[in-house]
C-alpha cells in the first residue's frame, strides 16, 4: 500500500512537470515570435513555424494568411492583398507593444509552406484563419481556427481588423489602422493643381471671350433642350431597343404608345426637334437682319414651309404612336 501511494504521487508530480515545462514551452514561443513581430509586424512562417504558433495548447492568438505571392502561380488576390495585410499587421503590433491582446500575425507562402497547404486541403489562396488561444483568461472552449471569408476584392485592413475583433475578447484597446503617407499621390497631385492653376492664369485672356459669348451659350442650351426633350433620359433609364420589328419581317422605327420609344425614334424625334428650333430662329432673329426685301420675302416663305413641313411631319409622328391623335396638318 506504502508502494502504490508513493508510484501515485511520482506520477502525479511527473504529469505536473510536464504540464508546467508544457506551458512554459508555450510561454516562450509568445515571447520569441512576438519579439520579432514588434519589428516586422507579421512573421513569414515557414511548415516548422507555423506549427510552432498553432499547435495546442496556446496562451495567445495567431492570426495567419496562407498565401501564393509567387508570379508564377498567377494568384492576384494575394499579390493586392498583400499591402493592406502588412498595413494591419504593423498598425497592431505598434499599437499594443505591452502585448494586451496577445495576438500574433503570421504569413506563409505555399513556396515555404507546402506541407501545411496540403495538411489543410487547401486549393486556393489567399486563405486566412484566426487560432484563438486555448489557455489563459482570453481561451476559447474549443480552440478551433476561424475562417474568414474573402470578399469578391481585396479586403482592406480595416475590414480584417473589424472582424478580427468580433472573435477575441474586446477587453483590450484596439489598436487604430495607420497607413503610411503615400508622397508621390501628395507630389502627384500638387504638381497637377499648380500646373493646371498656372496654365489657367496663361490662357484665361484666351478663354474668358470664349465663356461670355453668348451665341454659344445659346446653342449649348438649345442642344441641351434638345436631347432631353427628345427622350436621351428615357432610354437609358429603360434600355430601350434601339429598333423594332413591325411583325412582317420588317423594322419599326417608332414604338406603338406614348410611354414607349425606341432608341433610334427619339433621334429622329431630337431632329425634327432641332429643324424646328433653327428655323423659328431663323424666322425670329435671322430674317429680320436681311436689308433686301425680296430676300427676306424669300426667307419667311422658305423657312415658313420648313417649320409647317416639318411640324405636319412631327403630328403625323404622333398618330402613328397612337391612332386617337385628334390633330394632324396636311400633306402628311
Amino acid at each position: 500500500m506504502k508502494l502504490l501511494t508513493s508510484l501515485l504521487a511520482v506520477l502525479s508530480l511527473s504529469a505536473s512537470a510536464l504540464a508546467a515545462k508544457r506551458s512554459s514551452a508555450s510561454g516562450d514561443v509568445y515571447a520569441t515570435y512576438h519579439q520579432q513581430a514588434l519589428s516586422s509586424g507579421s512573421i513569414s512562417l515557414t511548415d516548422a513555424s507555423f506549427n510552432d504558433l498553432t499547435s495546442m495548447p496556446r496562451n495567445h492568438s495567431t492570426l495567419v494568411v496562407l498565401t501564393a505571392l509567387e508570379s508564377r502561380f498567377g494568384c492576384k488576390m494575394c499579390q493586392e492583398f498583400k499591402p493592406e495585410w502588412d498595413i494591419l499587421a504593423k498598425s497592431w503590433m505598434n499599437g499594443d507593444k505591452k502585448a494586451e491582446s496577445r495576438l500574433l500575425f503570421g504569413e506563409l507562402d505555399f513556396a515555404q509552406g507546402r506541407g501545411t497547404f496540403e495538411k489543410l486541403r487547401l486549393q486556393t489562396a489567399p486563405v486566412m484563419y484566426l487560432f484563438p488561444a486555448t489557455t489563459g483568461p482570453d481561451a476559447k472552449p474549443n480552440g478551433e481556427p476561424i475562417a474568414f471569408e474573402f470578399p469578391m476584392g481585396p479586403p482592406s485592413a480595416e475590414l480584417v481588423r473589424d472582424w478580427t475583433i468580433r472573435h477575441i475578447p474586446n477587453t483590450h484597446p484596439v489598436p487604430k489602422i495607420s497607413r503610411p503617407i503615400n508622397w508621390v499621390k501628395i507630389i502627384t497631385i500638387t504638381t497637377i493643381t499648380l500646373g493646371s492653376v498656372t496654365a489657367l492664369f496663361v490662357a484665361w485672356p484666351y478663354i474668358m471671350p470664349i465663356l461670355q459669348n453668348r451665341n454659344l451659350w445659346a446653342i449649348a442650351c438649345v442642344l441641351g433642350v434638345l436631347v432631353f426633350t427628345s427622350g436621351h433620359m428615357y432610354n437609358h433609364i429603360r434600355q430601350t431597343q434601339y429598333v423594332g420589328g413591325n411583325g412582317k419581317g420588317g423594322i419599326s422605327y417608332f414604338a406603338g404608345g406614348f410611354q414607349n420609344q425606341y432608341g433610334l425614334e427619339s433621334q429622329i424625334v431630337g431632329a425634327i426637334y432641332a429643324v424646328l428650333a433653327f428655323g423659328t430662329i431663323a424666322l425670329a432673329v435671322k430674317t429680320p437682319r436681311i436689308r433686301d426685301p425680296k430676300l427676306q420675302q424669300l426667307s419667311v416663305i422658305v423657312w415658313g414651309m420648313v417649320v409647317y413641313a416639318t411640324y405636319s411631319w412631327l403630328l403625323s409622328i404622333f398618330r402613328m404612336k397612337n391612332g386617337g391623335y385628334p390633330f394632324w396638318l396636311p400633306p402628311f
